[in-house]
Order: structure tokens, then C-alpha cells, then sequence
């Protein structure tokens, strides 16, 4: 496969942002210090893919201290450096938009307006061509093996233009249970919080073994408003969030864990209401028909 093209720096004048979105583009334009601070202090866990449990970070208040973290599957090296190469280039032919937050972005999905739940198909004419093996192996593994995307988004960081990703959660009206990433040129952190009130109760969890084997009575607690936990993605992984990891914790992508230009892939599935047996699963069936050929281009 040919390797991809180092995509010539753009001209940083123009900007995506809005409302109380920013990035260093428009943040120099109106001449705000556009260093990157951290929010609010925070406790920080680190996600161990080993475990399944969040393990407070070194030198923090809680190292030592953990608690299980379900809901996260992480696949390193889903593609091959030849892969990966092949698929940003083919990217790269086709336009960027600029978007929220420093981000350009690329949209392969229907027309939606989540505030009034209404969507059309719009110019939605499936998902890239070059999706179709991605989606075929993604099938290959546990959990995946039933895993139909209806939707593609292209997410293009750049640290020149401070690009992040504030906490969100996606969508649960149109999008199913699976959210599917796949990391491509660097690697980065995904944070994830929580806006709720309440506790998470921590344990004495030895490394090394499975979620649940091994912990100590629970000796201690964190508020979970002052609780991130960061998931490490790997060059080339995929990253699988469901359960609580999907509607409970917030994810973002911090400023400062953008250090080298990073693309973003994520794939979303229908959710009940458009799936077999759902009130709109007519919609949900041509939905899925088109994004399926793997014909498509932005929109």
C-alpha cells in the first residue's frame, strides 16, 4: 500500500468555534493567553485495559487505590502502519471542515436534529469505501461480531490549533450502545468524568488480576465530581465504550494530550428504537441499506 503524504500545514486563520467553544486560533485573534491550562483540579485514574479497573495515578492523593471501570475494550494494532497510512491519505483527498474547538471534521451519516429528534438521509450515501474491510473485521472480535454502523465521523487534531473535545455524552435516541474508535497518527488520552452527585467506593486492587478478584473491603471513597479517569489509545487501536463507560462517564480529548496531528474515526450503530422491532425500524432498515454500500462521500 502507498504510504500517505505529509498533508501540507493549513493557514491557521479561520475557525470553526462557537458560543464558548475555542481554540488557539480564535483565542490568539482576540489575544487571550492561549496557553493550555488543565480545568479544575481533579483527582486522576488511569484505565488498565489488564484489569478493567481505574488505578489512581502516581504520586496522587489515591495511588494505590482503584475501583472497577466497566465498559472499555481497547484493540491494539486493529490496522497495520500500511493500513494507516492508506487510510488518512484517502482522507486527506477529500475536504476538511472546520468544526468546534480547533477540530476539521469529516460526516458520513444522515441529516439529524438530535433537539427535535427528527433526521433525514439528506446526502447521505453510505459510509467510505475505504470502511468496509474496518467494518468486516470489527466483526472478527467478541462483542463486535453483530456491530453495524449507520454513521462514520472523521475527527482531524492538530496542536498548532489546539483542538480538544469537551466532556460530552453521544446521543442515546440514534445511537446504539456501541460506540467504535479507531486512533490514527498519534496517540492520546480519552477523559472520562461525571457531572453526577454521589460517591465511588475504592479498594485495595492488586494489579494483575480481573475485575472483581482480589480486592480488599473498600476502604475509602472519592466524590465522582472530582474524579477523571484517563484511557491511553494506542497508535492504530480501537476503543470500544458500552455501559456505564458510554451513558454514565463523560469522554473528552484535552488540549494538552494533542502533541502530534491525530485522526479520530468514530463508527455509531441505531439505537432500539430504529433496530428490528423498534417503531422506526423501516427507517432504521434504509438507514442502514445505504450506509452499508459503502459509497459514500462527506456530507
Amino acid at each position: 500500500m502507498a504510504a500517505a503524504a505529509v498533508a501540507a500545514p493549513e493557514p491557521l486563520g479561520e475557525c470553526g468555534c462557537k458560543g464558548i467553544r475555542t481554540c488557539l486560533v480564535c483565542e490568539r485573534q482576540r489575544g487571550e493567553d492561549a496557553s493550555w491550562r488543565p480545568g479544575p483540579l481533579t483527582h486522576r485514574f488511569s484505565y488498565c485495559p489488564d484489569t478493567g479497573w481505574a488505578m489512581g495515578t502516581e504520586d496522587s492523593d489515591f495511588e494505590g487505590w482503584a475501583f472497577p471501570f466497566p465498559g472499555v475494550t481497547l484493540l491494539e494494532d486493529f490496522v497495520t502502519r500500511e493500513e494507516e497510512a492508506e487510510l488518512v491519505q484517502l482522507m486527506d483527498r477529500d475536504p476538511w471542515k472546520l468544526s468546534q474547538s480547533g477540530r476539521r471534521k469529516q460526516d458520513y451519516g444522515p441529516k439529524v436534529n438530535f433537539r427535535k429528534q427528527r433526521l433525514k438521509l439528506g446526502g447521505f450515501c453510505g459510509l467510505p469505501p475505504s470502511s468496509r474491510e474496518l467494518v468486516r473485521r470489527m466483526g472478527m472480535y467478541p462483542g463486535l461480531e453483530d456491530f453495524q454502523p449507520v454513521e462514520q465521523c472523521n475527527l482531524d487534531y492538530r496542536p498548532e490549533r489546539g483542538a480538544a473535545i469537551d466532556p460530552h455524552l453521544d446521543d442515546a435516541w440514534l445511537w446504539g450502545e456501541r460506540l467504535v474508535s479507531l486512533s490514527l497518527l498519534a496517540p492520546t488520552a480519552l477523559s472520562l468524568s461525571r457531572e453526577s452527585p454521589g460517591s465511588l467506593l475504592l479498594s485495595l486492587a492488586p494489579s494483575g488480576l480481573p475485575m472483581g478478584l482480589g480486592a480488599v473491603a473498600t476502604c475509602r471513597s472519592v466524590s465522582c465530581l472530582e474524579v477523571e479517569v484517563a484511557v491511553a489509545l494506542p497508535r492504530r487501536s480501537l476503543l470500544v465504550l458500552r455501559g456505564p463507560a458510554r451513558h454514565q462517564w463523560q469522554h473528552a480529548i484535552h488540549r494538552g494530550d494533542v502533541r502530534a496531528r491525530r485522526v479520530g474515526t468514530t463508527f455509531r450503530e441505531l439505537a432500539a428504537e430504529f433496530r428490528p422491532g423498534g417503531k422506526q425500524q423501516d427507517l432504521g432498515r434504509e438507514l442502514l441499506q445505504v450506509a452499508l454500500s459503502f459509497q459514500g462521500t462527506p456530507v
